[in-house]
């Protein structure tokens, strides 16, 4: 079954086209890397597929849900890390974690959250207000706040990109965790080594358009690797939708 299902799907923002008629399809329990430069749509693609802007032409869906009309049923079936959105200031980091909890009816939540808490070492701030916390210490609450309720399909952007190098290693272990147990992952990322262990597959955005749809191990196969062929694919001027 298709997790993730899109067509032809565009997007302008004030006359500029950030999404420029892509189409791709994710099956169920597929870790997909989504990667391009600044600019290139990413954080675009993952806000449509999330229900949080509209289209402006095709379509989407994700686990059977359309993103134009079913963008709250979609929110409540997955989890999103955002890319520069901070937890409330005026909650603490364990009164968050209770709230997003409580949203999603997340049943027996106090050990679930003390679960969190201890994963990412929180323990010594989860009484402090948000506003107070580092931007680590805020990129590790919102992970949190993604998984706390144990989601069939993760949508996470750039969610290494705060995390000092310890905290990176135990993000990749869960999510390899993850991807064994058969759970949809799909990752927006600049960090391309990291991306590389994680992925079984890779889309590659530039300036709007899709211009690449990958296998790793078939990369790997013919003796290249993702850096490789981002570098390759991007630095064209005239790359073109496989």
């Amino acid at each position: 079954m298709q997790a993730i299902s899109v067509d032809n799907l565009t997007k302008d923002f004030d006359g500029v086209r950030a999404l420029d008629s892509v189409s791709f399809a994710v099956e169920e329990g597929t870790f997909l890397g989504c990667f391009g430069p600044n600019g290139a749509g990413k954080s675009t693609l993952l806000r449509v597929l999330t229900g949080q802007i509209l289209p402006t032409s095709g379509s989407a869906a994700v686990l059977g849900h359309d993103c134009r009309t079913e963008g709250p049923e979609i929110k409540k079936l997955v989890g999103i890390m955002p890319e520069v959105e901070s937890p409330p200031s005026y909650l603490t980091a364990r009164e968050f974690l209770y709230f997003v909890g409580k949203v999603r009816k997340v049943e027996d939540i106090d050990p679930k959250i003390e679960r969190w808490i201890d994963y990412f070492d929180l323990g010594d701030v989860k009484g402090s207000l948000c506003k107070d916390l580092s931007k680590g210490t805020r990129q590790k609450v919102m992970l949190a706040a993604s998984f706390i309720h144990e989601p069939k399909l993760l949508f996470l952007d750039e969610p290494f990109i705060n995390l000092d190098p310890l905290y990176q290693r135990k993000l990749r272990e869960y999510l390899l965790e993850l991807r064994e147990e058969g759970r949809t992952i799909f990752m927006c990322s600049h960090i391309l080594e990291m991306a590389q262990r994680l992925c079984e597959e890779v889309i590659i955005l530039n300036k709007g358009r899709l211009v690449a749809r990958e296998r790793i191990d078939e990369m790997r196969a013919r003796g290249e690797d993702l850096e490789a062929v981002f570098m390759r694919l991007v630095g064209r001027t005239d790359a073109t939708p496989p």
